[in-house]
């Protein structure tokens, strides 16, 4: 068995380069480092999966167990030299590769057809506001970030999701737009 490369296999390794960590920790730097706009960490369990898998793989050991009397006992992991090499393949790979990953929303629009224009549009202003959003909590984040003095490199990811939502949310305006002028129509399924 050869463990898949994934954003959260990826970000599992990268962090244990940083430092060997028990799950708690590597949770806690997701969040603290913004990595979760970028990696599913929603439901622990998955990333227990990865870890177990990678230690499977021998990508990642147990390097010691501590006990502390106020929380459960906790293994700390670390990368392995095969990790560390695994790592930066599927970086070059996933830097590289530029393939369609299948998100829902592009999904959800090539079936607007089924409802009417309207409510298109009124499910599209919906977004807007949450991209919107979206984009105020990232300049925050961003901010805050630089504020640390965090290069810019450690912020590309930011840089990035601001882009793409920041283009999501023009497009949209311009559709309903379309739609609210009557540039835009269709008669709904």
């Amino acid at each position: 068995m050869t463990v898949r490369s994934s954003p959260l296999a990826l970000t599992v390794l990268a962090l244990l380069m940083y430092k060997p960590q028990h799950m708690y920790g590597i949770q806690r730097l997701v969040q603290e480092w913004g990595k979760d706009l970028v990696v599913n960490v929603g439901q622990r369990t998955s990333l227990y999966r990865t870890v177990e898998r990678l230690a499977d793989e021998g990508l990642v050991a147990a390097r010691e167990t501590q006990r502390h009397q106020a929380y459960p006992e906790r293994t700390v992991y670390e990368v392995t030299e095969a990790g560390r090499e695994v790592a930066r393949t599927w970086l070059g790979e996933m830097l590289a590769d530029a393939r369609y990953e299948f998100p829902r929303f592009p999904a959800a629009l090539s079936h607007v057809l089924m409802i009417s224009p309207a409510e298109t549009a009124d499910h599209l202003r919906r977004r807007l506001a949450t991209l919107t959003k979206q984009l105020q909590d990232m300049e925050t984040r961003l901010a805050d970030q630089s504020d640390d003095g965090l290069d810019r490199v450690g912020l590309l990811e930011f840089e990035y999701l601001r882009a793409v939502t920041a283009a999501e949310a023009e497009w949209i305006r311009s559709v309903v737009d379309d739609v609210e002028s009557g540039r835009l129509t269709w008669t709904s399924a």
